[in-house]
């Protein structure tokens, strides 16, 4: 048994709470169904995210655990994170249209991004973890749901309730089990 890690962030400054103890865990609590409320807000707060000319080019793809559709999304995984990921109690795949009526939409990643943002600050409220990847052959996910241009999955998120990372196979534990670390401030300014 590993010992426990703080995984609150040791920020330089102070920020909100529950940015500062988000984290990306790839140990999810076996079991747990998120309620349709939980769902909602999830949904609802990546809804009102901001975005170029309000186009809101971000559509999800939902896979709760147990169904067809999970088992489908995990399919298309990379086997390190298929192996953790079936745990989560829902796959989230986030998609971007690069392109609606009125021609294409160059920030589209960058507006996805901000409702991925929003989402995932609902899910902390929500006392939910969410983790990202990009580890997904996305030409696979999107033949397997029939995603016809300009829709382009981006990422797949695993969502649930965290878990113990003392449960997680050596293989996949490391940054579950090591402190959290940034780059400073000062290095992510660039100084003209």
């Amino acid at each position: 048994m590993t010992a426990s890690i703080d995984r609150h962030a040791q920020t330089a400054v102070p920020i909100h709470p529950l940015l500062a103890a988000r984290h990306s865990t790839r140990a999810f609590a076996p079991g747990v169904d998120l309620t349709d409320a939980q769902v909602a807000a999830l949904l609802e707060a990546a809804r009102w995210a901001p975005s170029a000319g309000n186009t809101q080019p971000w559509r999800f793809l939902l896979a709760r655990r147990d169904t067809r559709e999970f088992k489908r999304v995990l399919e298309t995984l990379k086997p390190g994170n298929r192996d953790w990921a079936a745990q989560a109690s829902a796959l989230l795949v986030a998609v971007r249209t690069d392109a609606n009526e009125r021609g294409p939409l160059s920030h589209a990643m960058y507006d996805l991004g901000q409702a991925m943002a929003h989402l995932t600050f609902q899910a902390a409220a929500e006392g939910l973890t969410v983790r990202q990847m990009g580890g997904f052959d996305a030409d696979a996910l999107a033949a397997e749901f029939e995603l016809a241009e300009p829709l382009v999955p981006t990422t797949v998120v695993a969502i649930g309730l965290p878990g113990d990372p003392a449960d997680l196979d050596e293989s996949v534990a490391g940054p579950d089990r090591a402190p959290r670390a940034r780059i400073a401030i000062d290095d992510l300014l660039i100084h003209p």
